[in-house]
């Protein structure tokens, strides 16, 4: 496995010869972390997702539902408040779990039509919801079209539970992760059309308003994924640093596996690849800063668990 890894290493045009993280990927779990992970600095307690759970990693190490009811989870996020936000793609909608254990919707429609299947989230400084909201599979039931009959695969922001606003509608092919630069300046989206052999994989930057809307024709290229497995879930560290997950180790019919493999690839602000964490099996799918000075990297990569111990804080969206 050592030797595997490494060769992962040799392919990638690495920018710099600057070690980020200090020691390599330890499992954690083997089950239960499909994606989504995120951590809640109140309680010490990681959230992460599979199938219909919402699961979560105790201070004891132990694995147990959070949730169960929540159909296609696909990510969480603990807000600053300490409730925990999720994407529940199977049924379409965002919620948000109450610190009294209570569900309350955020959004499940658009001007009265359907969501596709949110997929991940993101929080500015105002405490406001940003998610994307593309469609993997089926498209038959999608209910969210433009004028000429087309589906579209959005960007969209809450204000208020029911209230929502789109900000970005065909700029992004097909947007997966997201996320907010700490300075509320940039919105940052993963464009992963992997499903298609001529699709998007790419990862893209657009200016953020101040009044929380996106500016279409700002948008630059961070870092292409060509034709290989796209960019998915991603973080920031405090030194303004994007960890993606991405690539793949085994082609697909639509997926190439030779330039860019299954991991993490660490990239600066303007799209160098600084450094490469391979895992072994696919897919990689999400990664989280945590633990109590928030230099653990969580990441899901084939439904397992893992942690990578880095040198640079992480940037979470709930402080205490």
């Amino acid at each position: 496995m050592k030797r595997a890894w490494l060769a992962l290493f040799v392919v990638l045009p690495v920018a710099a010869a600057q070690k980020i993280t200090t020691g390599p990927p330890q499992r954690i779990a083997e089950s239960g972390a499909r994606e989504g992970p995120s951590w809640d600095p109140f309680t010490g307690i990681l959230y992460f997702v599979s199938g219909n759970n919402v699961n979560r990693l105790t201070t004891a190490g132990k694995v147990e539902a959070f949730r169960t009811d929540a159909p296609g989870a696909n990510c969480t996020l603990v807000d600053p408040q300490g409730r925990v936000l999720a994407c529940e793609s199977g049924g379409r909608r965002v919620t948000r779990t109450e610190k009294n254990g209570t569900l309350t919707v955020l959004a499940d429609r658009y001007e009265g039509k359907r969501l596709n299947s949110p997929n991940d989230l993101a929080l500015d400084s105002r405490g406001r919801i940003y998610f994307t909201d593309p469609r993997y599979g089926s498209m038959d039931n999608i209910e969210i079209k433009d004028e000429a009959g087309k589906p579209i695969e959005g960007v969209y922001r809450i204000d208020a539970p029911g209230k929502i606003v789109r900000i970005l509608t065909h700029e992004v092919e097909r947007p997966n992760g997201i996320l907010v630069s700490p300075d509320d300046r940039y919105l940052y989206v993963a464009d992963n059309l992997n499903n298609r052999v001529d699709g998007a994989r790419k990862l893209w930057r657009f200016d953020l308003r101040e009044d929380g809307t996106a500016d279409p024709a700002s948008r630059i290229l961070v870092f292409d994924w060509k034709t290989a497995r796209g960019p998915d879930g991603f973080k920031m560290d405090r030194a303004g640093r994007l960890f993606v997950a991405a690539g793949r180790n085994t082609p697909t019919r639509t997926e190439t596996a030779d330039e860019f493999k299954g991991g993490v690839y660490v990239l600066s602000p303007k799209g160098d690849l600084l450094e490469f964490v391979p895992f072994p099996k696919d897919e990689t799918t999400n990664c989280a800063f945590g633990g109590k000075d928030l230099k653990t990297l969580f990441v899901t990569a084939g439904g397992e668990l893992w942690s990578v111990p880095v040198k640079t804080a992480g940037r979470i969206s709930a402080q205490p």
